[in-house]
């Protein structure tokens, strides 16, 4: 299970998050730390950020992604019925996790060589290949694993699941940016645990707004909800 999570949501772009991620790390950073880990789904652009603003981290790609390669594959070479497809990813799955990317990368290679295979189904296996090689030097996950490092992203994943998708691509639904931007950052706060911070906060901006004076916050509450909004 992750310690110390925080669910944040931005809808300026991978930039701006970038930016706001360094911000809220930099307070953690320190010789305590054993290793600095970066999880990314294999996109180039998120890699050469990510290197360019942690470059004391260690990209790891995603397992699940890799997975999600190796079924395109499995479903063009084989189709999404046949019954040995499972087994089939299930055996090039193994030898990622091993840290043996090169063994599957020659037996997809082979497959697309192959003089059965259709146009179709060659694109899609060096679709895959082309990705594997691509993200080969982050691809040790048996190394990874050795020392306790995470390979997939599912909280990740799941946080993007929970905070966006289930309140905000519900049937029917519209949004403005500001509008979408608003319940995103309401919806992190409640589920970072703030949200008592982030009202006593609230009501003391809108007495200071209204009357003039502040009310009083403890400080305690207040220095929460001052870190929030930093």
């Amino acid at each position: 299970m992750p310690v110390g999570k925080e669910l944040r949501a931005t809808l300026e772009g991978k930039a701006v998050a970038m930016s706001r991620l360094v911000e809220r790390a930099a307070p953690r950073d320190g010789p305590h730390l054993q290793a600095r880990v970066a999880l990314t789904d294999g996109a180039e652009a998120l890699q050469q950020q990510l290197l360019a603003r942690f470059p004391g981290h260690t990209l790891v790609l995603d397992i699940i992604h890799a997975t999600e390669y190796l079924w395109d594959a499995a479903n063009a070479l084989l189709g999404d019925t046949h019954p040995h497809r499972t087994a089939w990813v299930r055996s090039d799955l193994e030898s990622l996790v091993a840290g043996q990317p090169e063994a599957v990368l020659t037996a997809l290679d082979a497959e697309a060589h192959h003089p059965t295979c259709t146009a179709t189904q060659r694109h899609a296996v060096r679709r895959t290949v082309g990705y594997y090689r691509r993200n080969r030097p982050f691809m040790h996950s048996d190394e990874y694993l050795a020392q306790g490092w995470p390979i997939g992203t599912g909280v990740i994943e799941g946080a993007c699941r929970h905070l966006v998708k289930d309140r905000l691509e519900q049937s029917g639904m519209r949004w403005t940016n500001a509008g979408a931007q608003a319940v995103l950052d309401l919806r992190a706060v409640r589920l970072n645990g703030q949200w008592d911070a982030f009202w006593q906060f609230h009501r003391h901006q809108q007495h200071q707004r209204l009357y003039g004076t502040s009310a009083h916050v403890p400080e305690r509450a207040e220095a929460q909800a001052l870190t929030l909004a930093a």
